[in-house]
């Protein structure tokens, strides 16, 4: 090829990148972009409506997360007896076992029960609580840490049992509980 040839290529190419580049296209407005957060007031109303009781105050070496009953942040500190259940809004199988746990947590002597909300936003998760009618103390583990800490696959849900001495382990017979015998038996 020689030069003249090559030279004519070169202008042919960055003649077409030119024409695509100021095509006209159809700017006609989608749907709004999803907003991760909602007013003030919004949030206020639905933590009213899920009515969740307090989550306990941090500990000193936790994890960072957002307790989903007042919107402040705590630090989750693996020390058990616990049980930890990671969720999210999406999953069926979670929406099951979440009136379970409530359920097991109401029970004299249960291990005390924490649902932590992933992959979800906290107002979705508030408005599903408040459906299922689960008032656990509930956190929102937006940045994945805890998870991460635990080793949690993401597979859902994931439940773990922390014993006294902060060894954690998950509970994968059942996958998911469908009885709250099912968990008092994990947890023993």
């Amino acid at each position: 090829m020689n030069n003249r040839t090559r030279w004519l290529a070169v202008v042919l190419v960055l003649g077409v990148a030119g024409v695509v580049a100021l095509w006209p296209r159809d700017e006609s407005p989608g749907p709004p972009p999803p907003t991760s957060a909602r007013p003030a007031q919004d949030m206020a109303a639905l933590r009213a409506q899920a009515q969740l009781r307090p989550c306990v105050p941090g500990a000193e070496g936790g994890v960072g997360v957002t307790c989903l009953g007042d919107g402040t942040r705590t630090d989750l500190a693996l020390k058990g007896p616990l049980l930890i259940n990671f969720w999210a809004t999406w999953c069926q199988p979670c929406q099951e076992e979440l009136p379970v746990l409530e359920t097991y947590a109401k029970q004299p002597g249960a291990v005390p029960v924490v649902p932590v909300l992933v992959e979800s936003r906290e107002a979705d998760g508030l408005e599903l609580l408040a459906r299922l009618g689960v008032r656990l103390p509930s956190v929102h583990d937006e940045a994945d840490e805890l998870r991460k800490r635990v080793k949690a696959p993401i597979t859902l849900p994931a439940t773990y049992y922390v014993s006294a001495d902060g060894q954690v382990r998950q509970i994968t017979d059942p996958p998911y509980f469908t009885a709250p015998e099912q968990v008092e038996k994990a947890v023993r």
